[in-house]
C-alpha cells in the first residue's frame, strides 16, 4: 500500500456500523465492557476486501493477544465460554 493510499484511510467512531451489522452482546446487570478488540472484513471501494482491527485505548499488546487468543479457542471449540464462579 503507498503512502497515497494511507493518506485516504481516516478513523472514524464504529458504533453505528457494528450497530448496522447487528452485532450484540452478553452483559448482566452490573457488569461494564473494560476493553474491546474489532476485527473487520472491511469492502473496499474497487470491489476488494481487507481485514483491520480497532481496540479500545488502555489495551496493552499482551491483552489483545490473549483476548484474541481465547476468541480463537471459542470459535474453534477448543474452549467453551463458561459462566464466571462456575467450576472448570
Amino acid at each position: 500500500m503507498s503512502d497515497e493510499d494511507n493518506d485516504e484511510e481516516r478513523e472514524v467512531p464504529l458504533g453505528s456500523a457494528l450497530d448496522a451489522l447487528g452485532i450484540t452482546g452478553t452483559l448482566d446487570d452490573g457488569e461494564l465492557v473494560a476493553g474491546a478488540i474489532v476485527l473487520m472484513k472491511v469492502l473496499q471501494e474497487d470491489g476488494s476486501t481487507r481485514l483491520s482491527m480497532s481496540y479500545s485505548e488502555g489495551l496493552g499488546w499482551i491483552e489483545r493477544a490473549g483476548m484474541l487468543r481465547i476468541a480463537e479457542a471459542m470459535e474453534t471449540g477448543v474452549m467453551q465460554p463458561q459462566a464466571p464462579g462456575s467450576e472448570g
